[in-house]
């Protein structure tokens, strides 16, 4: 297993960093510097699955945060990944190699996991702030999972996480998926959308939130994003978990949501940038 040759720390970081909450009794969100992790399961569970793996280097916080939860030396049950950018797959090496445990994605996402293919450059172009701007600096190259990284089953069902099903929400990469409960509508989002402006330096810091579209720095196709966004609202989640800033509940991820697909071409859509379309360049 190796990760891509562009591997690195990113040096990025926001007032969340190191804060976790329950957001239900068994869904517990993390972030670590300026993504989410969420661990889903009962605390002191032997039953339980990590969804994403953080920022680079960041395998120690991970496995403290679990011990902590779930008791020392326990580990997940697998590794469940909404995709493969660098700020999801970060540490999963070091935990996979610790724990000897499986890891799922769909499976338009496995070449970026198994060495074969890597991202499309991010675009340090697009419409927005600092961050936006520093992404030209972002891993992109594919890590190496061998045989370890395994098709999510295509009925839809997700191993280890009984009750929840996996939906397909392309757009910010090929194999994206997000990670729904039908009994109590409690979406795991992804990058799908998330809560943050995640191209703007203060908005990110601050984790200010602010329903917006998947980031715009590493998102290639608009088109397939905006129809990712209708398939999740039509689930009219109460309970949303996003890859990038605060879990958003009630009335207010239903108005959001609902603002989001009304607007996603002001909202979500830079309006420039080398991904966005010839005839809004």
């Amino acid at each position: 297993m190796s990760y891509g040759d562009d591997y690195k720390f990113i040096p990025a970081t926001s007032v969340g960093s190191g804060v976790g909450f329950d957001v239900l009794p068994d869904i517990y969100c993390h972030t670590i510097q300026i993504v989410n992790i969420c661990l889903v399961g009962h605390p002191q569970s032997d039953d339980f699955v990590l969804v994403d793996a953080g920022m680079p280097h960041s395998s120690k916080e991970i496995i403290s945060v679990i011990e902590e939860r779930f008791g020392e030396n326990k580990k997940p049950n697998a590794i469940i990944l909404t995709h493969g950018h660098f700020d999801h797959v970060g540490a999963i090496i070091e935990l996979v190699e610790k724990w000897d445990i499986p890891v799922y994605a769909h499976s338009l996402e496995l070449p970026f996991l198994t060495g074969k293919e890597s991202y499309q450059n991010p675009d340090p172009t697009v419409e927005g702030g600092m961050i936006a701007k520093m992404s030209a600096m972002f891993p992109k190259d594919p890590i190496n999972l061998g045989d370890l990284v395994k098709e999510l089953p295509s009925d839809g069902t997700i191993p280890h996480m009984p009750g929840f099903r996996w939906i397909h929400t392309p757009g910010h990469t090929p194999g994206h998926v997000s990670l729904f409960r039908d009994e109590d509508k409690v979406l795991i989002v992804g990058d799908a959308f998330v809560t943050v402006k995640q191209e703007y330096l203060y908005k990110v810091i601050t984790q200010e939130q602010e329903i917006s579209g998947p980031p715009r720095y590493f998102t290639t196709d608009w088109e397939a994003a905006r129809d990712s966004v209708e398939r999740l609202a039509e689930l009219k989640p109460k309970v949303a978990v996003t890859g990038h800033g605060l879990p958003m509940t009630g009335e207010l991820l239903a108005s959001n949501l609902h603002l989001l697909v009304k607007d996603f071409e002001q909202i979500a859509k830079p309006g420039y940038g080398k991904y966005v379309n010839e005839k809004n360049n």
